[in-house]
């Protein structure tokens, strides 16, 4: 069972460091989070090839702290919630 967590948080994580600007927008709108073109852009360059682990805490807590950079502090908290609903 415990393989089976392992493989999930692969597929999540390889996700969020590959993601687009593009597909950062279509899971804006289906989050109900409001993001620019160019914010989408600049976040998903950001993720991209980082090979982050949003499943360690202080890394994902980096992450956020710099997606509020690139946007807004509000933005990056609504991120955050999204990117707990794959960890919880």
């Amino acid at each position: 069972m415990w393989g089976h967590l392992k493989i999930f948080e692969k597929i999540i994580n390889h996700k969020i460091n590959t993601i687009t600007g593009k597909e950062l927008l279509k899971y804006g709108k289906q989050f109900q989070i409001s993001l620019s073109g160019e914010q989408a852009n600049k976040i998903a360059g950001y993720l991209r090839g980082k090979n982050f682990n949003i499943f360690n805490e202080a890394e994902r807590a980096r992450i956020i702290g710099e997606i509020a950079k690139i946007t807004s502090p509000e933005t990056a908290k609504e991120i955050n919630r999204v990117f707990m609903g794959f960890v919880k």
